[in-house]
């Protein structure tokens, strides 16, 4: 995709694209937990999930931390799985904590590649805490807007939660480009409003059609350079 003329900002989604290469959080949970020897089939993991994550949502947590929001949808998802191990849901936040803070760190470097032809932004399906948890990662000095979908009131796909952004970088859908992994939030979402999109597809994913006919795909923010610069 040759970079539009009238191209200003790039905007990503953050759970499982800046601290992933594409791969969703339920998916890299899931073989946390398989190597605490939980025996817990696929079905019955991807309902306990929801529920602690459904908890994290209803909450408040502005003033939370990255750890701290991830121990309590951890938790959450260990009640509804019925496992009482005390350490187990500490020992699986630092070990996601530690991947996802180790992948923001080696995509620093594209972001700051990007960030000298660009203005960025984050626009994600959060917790309220979203800020928070850029300003511990080391993302905030790079980002011109974060839009947390728990403080504006709409979610991904709504187009509305991208219009946020597009309002604050008083921009049009057509001057901007939304990267993502999800492609029923993210791609869909931002083909809704009119703006291109760039797809994220984990290297584990096989074959993937993109929502649009020649969307660009990439298999990790690196391929932005290819793609953008």
């Amino acid at each position: 995709m040759a970079v539009a003329p009238q191209t200003k900002a790039i905007l990503f989604d953050f759970g499982g694209t800046l601290d992933a290469d594409g791969v969703a959080w339920k998916d890299r949970f899931y073989p946390l937990y398989l190597a605490e020897h939980l025996e817990i089939d696929r079905d019955r993991y991807d309902q306990a999930y929801y529920v602690g994550d459904d908890a994290l949502v209803a909450r408040e947590f502005s003033d939370y931390t990255f750890r701290e929001s991830l121990l309590f949808q951890i938790t959450g998802v260990l009640k509804a799985l019925n496992v009482t191990d005390a350490g187990l849901a500490s020992r699986l936040c630092d070990r996601f904590l530690q991947d996802s803070l180790d992948k923001i760190r080696s995509n620093l470097t594209i972001l700051r590649e990007l960030s000298t032809r660009f203005r960025l932004g984050i626009i994600s399906n959060f917790y309220g805490n979203l800020e928070r948890v850029c300003l511990e990662c080391g993302l905030t000095p790079l980002m011109s807007v974060m839009v947390d979908s728990a403080r504006v009131g709409f979610t991904k796909p709504d187009p509305r939660i991208f219009q946020v952004a597009l309002t604050q970088l008083q921009l049009n859908p057509q001057e901007a480009v939304f990267v993502g992994d999800s492609l029923p939030r993210d791609m869909e979402g931002a083909k809704g409003l009119g703006m291109p999109h760039i797809w994220l597809v984990s290297d584990h994913s096989g074959a993937a059609v993109p929502c649009c006919p020649g969307d660009p795909m990439i298999r990790s923010l690196a391929g932005l350079r290819e793609v953008l610069l």
